[in-house]
């Protein structure tokens, strides 16, 4: 197994590829700037901000997977709001959880009666702390 994100693994098999690229976390910090007349403002780090990650899955139904299926998963995971741990190999991403931000899907080959043979998803995660 590659890692998962909440019910969904990430693997390659014999029977099976799911699987993403072009992996790219962000991470950013917060500042304040504070206006002095007549002088250059000062700037006051707040924190951190939260981070991002987006990747890209490819689908393909001659690998043991149903484009349409995987794509509906991602498309209910961002409207539900959820947060799920993101896991890659053995390491845990992130202070917490993350939520799905966006997901973008591409339909690549259609088959007869509107089968989704082949596909592209892009997804951006979040980093979700959650407070006591």
């Amino acid at each position: 197994m590659i890692g998962y994100y909440g019910d969904i693994h990430f693997e390659t098999n014999d029977s099976r590829i799911l699987t993403f690229s072009d992996f790219q976390r962000n991470t950013a910090s917060r500042w304040a700037k504070h206006e002095v007349i007549g002088k250059k403002p000062t700037s006051e780090f707040i924190g951190p901000d939260l981070d991002t990650i987006s990747f890209t899955i490819q689908l393909n139904g001659q690998y043991g997977v149903h484009p349409l299926k995987e794509m509906d998963r991602w498309l209910v995971k961002a409207r539900a709001g959820s947060a799920a741990k993101l896991v890659i190999g053995n390491k845990f991403l992130g202070v917490d959880k993350w939520v799905v931000k966006s997901v973008s899907q591409m339909w690549g080959t259609i088959l007869n009666k509107g089968q989704v043979l082949s596909g592209n998803l892009d997804i951006e995660l979040e980093e979700y702390v959650e407070r006591v």
